[in-house]
C-alpha cells in the first residue's frame, strides 16, 4: 500500500527508517494560476503507443531502459563533483557512530544495522546495560550479507515478527532486492539459525503473525481468487505447525474489490483475543473480534476510524465527527462495555484548527501522546484513574523540532525512548521511566556545517485562501539574495512531514549554499484528517495549488527565483511533481520525480494501484475519470509549452508503483522534444535502493542534476 513508507527518497542517517524532509512557503498571487494555452496535448488512450513499457521485464522495455540509464550516467556521473559527492553521502549513510535505534522484546533491544562492512545488514540484539554504553556489545543474530552470498540471492531485510512472550522464535521476512513481496522463514533465536521444518512461505505479498507456539494467522497467495484486485491477501487463515500451507484453515474472506484482509492475536495475559480486519479501501475498514469458535463480532466504530483494543480499553482515532466529537479526536472506551452497546467515551485529545494528533504509545501504566501545533511537536503523558485521566508534560521540545517516541515496553514497564531532532539539530535519543528523570543516552554527531544557517516557519496563501505552512532551511536571504532552492513535498495519504535532521540534504545541498524548503500541503496530516480530506479525489488540485503557492511565495520573499527553484517528490510526491511540470512549469527551473505516479488513467491496473482509488478516484467510474484525466501528468504533457529539465527515478523491481509511470512519461517527454533524464535502478523496490551504495548513488544523481540546473557547484 502507499503509506509513509511510500517515500522512496534520499535517506537520513536513521537506521530505523528513511524519512523525507519538508520544504518552504510563499505568498499567493495570480501567477499561481495555471497558464492557459492552445498547444496540442498528446492524445493517449487504450491505444497508448508506450504500453509496451509496462512489460516490467520485457526485453524491448529493458533495452530501452538501458539506453536511458546510459544517457543519464553520461550526463551526471561524469560531472567533476559527482564521485566526491557520492562518497561523502555514502560516508554518512555508513557512519559507525549513527544512533542504533532499537525495539525491545523481553530482555533484549533489537536493531537492524547496515554499514560499509555489512552493506545488506545484520540483525542483532543487546541488553539495556550494554546499549547505554558508547560502544555496546551486540549479539549478531542473522547476517544478511552472509545469507545472500550463501544462497546467491540479493536478499534485503524486510523485518521479523517475534513470538510473545518468550521471544525465542521469529518469523523473518526477506525481500528479493527490495520488492514488497517477501519470503518468510521461521528463525530460532537460541541457535541463531532458520528452523528446519518450521513455518516457511514462498515469495508473495504475505503478512503473518503468531497465535501461539504452533499456530499463526496468515494471508498470502493461495492461488486464483486468494488476492484482491490490489494484489494483497484476501483471506485470513489459521495455519498449524507441521501441516501444509495449502491446508491452512480459512477463517475470513474479504471481497475481491477490497484492499486486503488481515488477522492477529493479542496474547496479553488476561486479555487474550483475536481480531480480524477488512480493508474496504485505503481509508475505510471494518474491525471484528474473533471468538474461540470463530464467530465474528463487528466492533461498531465508523469505518473511516482507526481502532484497536489495548487491555481493557478500546482506542479510537476519528476521521469524521462521531458521538459529538470532531474529526481527529482520540477517544477511549471500556472495551467490554462497548461490545454491549455502551458508547460512553472519554476524549484524550480534541483537535483545533492549528493542532493535530501526531501519535500515541502505551507504556505499562501510561499513554504518551504526541501532538503538533503548526507542525511543531509537543509530548505529554496521560494516566488512567478510576475517575478519569490525568496529564502532564513529558519533555520540553525545542521550537520547530520534532519529538518521536521510538520505543516503549508496554508489557513490562514504563520505560520509553524519545528521539528529538530538527532540521539543523542532530538527533538526541533520551531514555527514561515515567515518573523519573529522562536522560540523553545517545547523541548523533553533526554531519554538515550549519554556520550561518537557520530554520524559519512561514505560511503561504493558497488559491482558495488557505494558509499553508512550510519550513525554510538556509542562510539569511536578506544578506545572500536569491539562491538555488529545493522545494520538497508529498501531500497525500495522511503522511505528515515533520522536522528532522538529514545529513544527506545537509552535505549535498545546504553546504553548497542552497536553501531547502519543506511544504506541508493539504493531503497530508499536518492538521489532522480534515487537512488530508481537503485534497481527496476531485479536490486533488488543492494539494497542487498549495505547493505552487509555496513556490511563488519563495520568489515573492526574495529567497529564490523561478530559474533557481527546483522541486522534488517521491511516489505520491512524484504525482505532485508531474502536476508542477504540467500545470506550473513557469515556477521551476528543474524537477525531480522519484518512483512517481504519473498515469492517472491506468494506475489502478498496475500493481498495487487499485488500492489507491479511495485517495484519487477510480478511472473506470464516469464521475471520477474527468478529474483524473485533468490531473494526470502523462496525459497533459504538451509539445507547445516550455518545461523545466526533468529527472525521473524509478526501480525495475518496484512492485508498488509500477516503473512504467516513469518510463512512459520519459518516452513521451522525449517524443515531444523536452529535456528529460531517466534512471531506473534494477533493484531497491519502492525504496529506490536496497543498500547504502545504491542510496548514495541515487542521491548523488539527484543533487548533481539539481545543482547543475539551478546553480554553480561550490564543491
Amino acid at each position: 500500500m502507499i503509506t509513509g513508507s511510500i517515500n522512496a527518497h534520499c535517506p537520513s542517517d536513521k537506521s530505523i527508517a528513511y524519512k523525507p524532509m519538508p520544504a518552504f512557503p510563499l505568498l499567493g498571487n495570480e501567477d499561481l494560476l495555471p497558464r492557459p494555452s492552445g498547444e496540442n496535448h498528446a492524445v493517449i488512450d487504450d491505444e497508448d503507443s508506450y504500453l509496451w513499457l509496462e512489460d516490467v521485464q520485457g526485453a524491448a522495455a529493458l533495452a530501452w531502459v538501458d539506453e536511458r540509464n546510459a544517457e543519464t550516467r553520461v550526463a551526471l556521473t561524469t560531472h567533476h563533483g559527482f564521485a566526491v559527492l557520492k562518497d561523502r553521502l555514502r560516508d554518512v549513510l555508513d557512519a559507525s557512530d549513527r544512533i542504533p535505534y532499537s525495539t525491545r522484546y523481553g530482555e533484549f533491544l533489537y536493531n537492524f544495522w547496515r554499514d560499509a562492512g555489512q552493506p545488506r545488514g545484520v540483525w542483532r540484539r543487546t541488553t539495556l546495560e550494554q546499549y547505554r554504553k558508547d560502544n555496546p556489545l551486540w549479539e549478531a543474530l542473522l547476517d544478511v550479507d552472509v545469507l545472500a552470498a550463501t544462497e546467491g540471492e540479493k536478499w534485503v531485510w524486510a523485518g521479523a515478527h517475534l513470538r510473545y512472550p518468550d521471544y525465542r522464535r521469529a518469523l523473518v521476512c526477506l525481500s528479493r532486492d527490495g520488492s514488497d513481496a517477501v519470503v518468510v522463514r521461521e528463525f530460532d533465536l537460541t541457535t541463531r539459525a532458520f528452523l528446519t521444518g518450521g513455518f516457511e512461505v514462498g515469495e508473495a505479498k504475505t503478512w503473518i503473525g503468531w497465535i501461539d507456539a504452533d499456530h499463526v494467522f496468515i494471508g498470502t497467495d493461495f492461488g486464483p481468487g486468494s488476492l484482491t484486485a490490489s494484489g494483497y491477501p484476501r483471506t485470513v487463515r489459521r495455519w498449524r505447525r507441521g501441516t501444509l500451507l495449502e491446508d491452512a484453515e480459512p477463517v475470513f474472506e474479504a471481497d475481491a474489490g477490497d484492499v486486503s484482509a488481515v488477522g492477529w492475536h493479542d496474547a496479553t495475559p488476561g486479555y487474550e483475543r483475536s481480531f480480524l480486519s477488512r480493508s474496504i479501501d485505503f481509508h475505510h475498514s471494518e474491525l471484528y473480534l474473533l471468538s474461540s469458535d470463530d464467530r465474528r463480532s463487528k466492533i461498531d466504530v465508523p469505518d473511516d476510524a482507526s481502532a484497536y483494543a489495548h487491555r481493557q480499553h478500546l482506542m479510537v482515532t476519528t476521521k469524521s465527527p462521531w458521538l459529538g466529537h470532531p474529526a481527529g479526536s482520540l477517544l477511549v472506551f471500556d472495551f467490554d462495555a462497548f461490545l454491549t452497546g455502551d458508547r460512553t467515551a472519554q476524549a484524550l485529545f480534541t483537535p483545533d484548527e492549528r493542532t493535530a494528533l501526531a501519535g500515541h504509545s502505551w507504556t505499562r501504566h501510561h499513554l504518551i501522546l504526541e501532538t503538533m501545533r503548526d507542525v511543531a511537536t509537543s509530548v505529554e503523558v496521560l494516566t488512567p484513574h478510576a475517575d478519569g485521566w490525568s496529564r502532564t508534560e513529558l519533555a520540553q521540545v525545542p521550537p520547530l523540532s520534532a519529538a518521536t517516541v521510538v520505543d516503549t515496553d508496554p508489557d513490562r514497564s514504563d520505560e520509553y525512548f524519545l528521539d528529538v531532532d530538527g532540521y539543523l539539530t542532530p538527533s538526541t535519543l533520551y531514555y527514561g521511566h515515567l515518573g523519573a528523570e529522562t536522560e540523553p543516552i545517545k547523541q548523533a554527531p553533526a554531519r554538515f556545517d550549519t554556520a550561518g544557517l537557520s530554520v524559519e516557519r512561514c505560511f503561504a496563501t493558497s488559491a482558495d485562501g488557505t494558509r499553508v505552512p512550510y519550513f525554510v532551511i538556509g542562510a539569511d536571504h536578506t544578506k545572500t539574495g536569491p539562491v538555488p532552492t529545493l522545494l520538497y513535498g508529498y501531500g497525500g495519504f495522511e503522511y505528515c512531514l515533520t522536522p528532522y535532521y538529514s545529513p544527506v540534504t545537509g552535505r549535498a545541498w545546504l553546504e553548497r549554499g542552497g536553501t531547502y524548503v519543506v511544504a506541508n500541503i493539504r493531503g497530508g496530516a499536518e492538521y489532522g484528517p480534515t487537512w488530508h480530506q481537503a485534497a481527496l479525489g476531485k479536490n486533488r488540485v488543492r494539494a497542487f495549488e498549495d505547493f505552487a503557492a509555496v513556490a511563488a511565495d519563495l520568489v515573492a520573499r526574495g529567497i529564490t527565483t523561478p530559474a533557481q527553484l527546483g522541486a522534488s517528490g517521491a511516489s505520491n510526491g512524484g504525482l505532485l511533481m508531474g502536476a508542477m511540470l504540467t500545470r506550473y512549469p513557469h515556477l521551476f527551473g528543474a524537477i525531480v520525480a522519484e518512483v512517481p505516479l504519473l498515469d492517472m488513467l491506468r494506475f489502478h491496473r498496475l500493481l498495487a494501484g487499485a488500492s489507491w482509488t479511495a485517495e484519487y478516484g477510480n478511472p473506470d467510474h464516469d464521475n471520477d475519470r474527468p478529474h483524473l484525466q485533468d490531473i494526470s501528468p502523462y496525459h497533459n504533457l504538451s509539445d507547445g509549452r516550455p518545461y523545466p529539465p526533468v529527472l525521473l527515478m524509478t526501480s525495475t523491481c518496484d512492485d508498488r508503483v509500477h516503473p512504467a509511470h516513469a518510463r512512459k512519461a520519459a518516452a513521451r517527454l522525449r517524443e515531444l522534444g523536452h529535456q528529460v533524464l531517466l534512471h531506473e535502478n534494477t533493484g531497491g523496490g519502492h525504496a529506490g535502493a536496497s543498500d547504502n551504495e545504491q542510496a548514495a548513488f541515487n542521491c548523488a544523481l539527484t543533487y548533481t542534476f539539481l545543482w547543475e540546473q539551478l546553480g554553480t557547484s561550490r564543491m
